[in-house]
């Protein structure tokens, strides 16, 4: 049975689960059926997908809608229906991809925190733009936004870090992300000596580690529907103070 641990978090950031329990999902279990070969998949592949004609979202809020098929994905995703794809480029233009959880949606944007020095954080120093991607299978819908990357304010960074638990907090000091590590014990070794530097003290936040708003300029949405017959519908704008279009999209 999937559990669910509450975590406590800012209220603001409750919109990363779409506040109807303000929980964050962790540590659930997931099994996987054995499927009967492709004949089954095209059976569940049709039947799972999204019947009737009704639109897809509601409205002209991309946010509103995002954060409506956020809380479906909070009901229905066994593991963390805050993940998603953070594409950046690197300062070659190789692209470049890694999973994140996102912590905070509004109206200016979509949140995730990280170290500044790590390669995420480096690409993003020298190219600020960046893509992300849900993917929530239970419900067979994706997300897709584009858009500009800024820092939050450290007080905003502050309020979060102060939330997580202390073993991250100490996480936090110890990993030189995505620098060579010669071996787990390395990490272990600096895991051991921030836990006991600050065994009696708050943790602070370290200045590396930071948080990043993806002010989005298109949001796709995209649902499955039977024989690759998807629905897409594209929110797009010039620039952040114009007003949203939407256009339907070939699958």
């Amino acid at each position: 049975m999937a559990r669910y641990r509450a975590v406590p978090e800012e209220s603001k950031y409750g919109t990363c689960l779409a506040g109807a329990r303000r929980t964050c999902l962790s540590g659930i279990a997931f099994r996987a059926g054995v499927g009967n070969g492709i004949a089954s998949l095209k059976e569940t592949e049709v039947s799972q997908a999204d019947s009737g004609t009704s639109d897809m979202v509601a409205g002209d809020d991309p946010i509103a809608a995002f954060a409506a098929w956020l809380a479906a994905a909070g009901e229905k995703e066994p593991n963390d229906p805050n993940a998603m794809a953070l594409a950046t480029v690197d300062s070659d233009g190789l692209p470049d991809i890694r999973m994140v959880l996102l912590k905070g949606v509004d109206a200016a944007g979509f949140v995730f925190f990280t170290n500044s020095e790590s390669a995420k954080g480096e690409e993003l120093a020298v190219h600020p733009r960046a893509a992300l991607c849900f993917h929530w299978k239970s419900l067979r819908r994706q997300v897709r936004v584009r858009g500009l990357v800024s820092r939050v304010s450290d007080s905003e960074a502050d309020a979060y870090f102060a939330t997580r638990p202390k073993d991250s907090q100490i996480g936090a000091w110890a990993s030189k992300q995505s620098r060579p590590l010669e071996g787990r014990f390395a990490l272990e070794k600096e895991v051991a000596r921030f836990a006991a530097k600050y065994a009696l003290a708050t943790v602070p936040r370290p200045s590396h580690w930071v948080g990043y708003r993806l002010a989005p300029l298109a949001i796709e949405f995209w649902r499955d529907r039977p024989f690759r017959l998807h629905d897409r519908l594209l929110y797009h704008r010039e620039n952040l103070d114009a007003a949203w279009r939407t256009v339907k999209l070939f699958p």
